[in-house]
């Protein structure tokens, strides 16, 4: 019984470690590689034709509304205010008939001032390498400006770069620690299945018509 007690106690230490060496290598593959790619103020940043803001939930714990939610709409809003970006690709979740992420964010966009037909949507947004491929193979873009809190746009940008398209980040307002502390820790974990994912080679869930923006 004390053997097998052992030999379990080296096979935990041995995958923590490995988890460890992996959680590190991720995570600081992704800021060396993004390190001069994302962006805190407009005038840094270089102007593309289509900007892609990367949806989330409106609201959290039913009706308060989401921070980053509402930083991302407000970045993108003065990214297309400023011209950095001449159109504004809004993709989320729709999997559900109630839950509809692109909708809400054009809606909060147009009441900023982008006109409707300024904006396009891509309702299969599930998740970030969703956005990012279907952003070249739907919409077309070899070039975008992603749109999300710096994490975010880090992670999504490495995303980008793998898939060779020439991205770059503008990063929303972030929340405090205190608000963000569950999301800044399953950040860490996101990156490491990216790299699994990139490693082999997953794919987005639907692709399906190409859609011109112009």
């Amino acid at each position: 019984m004390k053997k097998r007690i052992k030999n379990l106690l080296k096979i935990i230490s041995v995958a923590t470690v490995v988890l460890l060496v992996l959680i590190l290598i991720s995570y600081y593959s992704v800021e060396f590689r993004t390190r001069n790619r994302v962006f805190d103020n407009v005038d840094d940043l270089p102007p593309n034709m289509v900007g892609l803001v990367l949806g989330t939930t409106k609201y959290v714990y039913g009706s308060t509304l989401n921070p980053y939610y509402l930083n991302r709409i407000d970045a993108a809003a003065q990214l297309f205010k400023a011209g950095k970006v001449e159109y504004l690709l809004v993709s989320g979740d729709n999997g559900q008939v109630e839950y509809n992420e692109p909708v809400k964010m054009k809606k909060d966009l147009v009441e900023k001032g982008i006109p409707e037909d300024r904006i396009f949507l891509d309702y299969a947004g599930f998740r970030t390498l969703d956005s990012i491929v279907r952003s070249r193979e739907i919409f077309g873009q070899e070039k975008i400006t992603v749109i999300s809190q710096e994490f975010h746009n880090e992670r999504a940008v490495f995303i980008a770069l793998s898939k060779d398209i020439d991205a770059v980040g503008y990063n929303a307002k972030d929340v405090s620690y205190r608000t963000g502390f569950k999301t800044n820790v399953r950040e860490i974990f996101a990156r490491v299945k990216m790299m699994f994912d990139l490693a082999v080679g997953v794919q987005p869930k639907f692709l399906g018509e190409k859609i011109t923006i112009e």
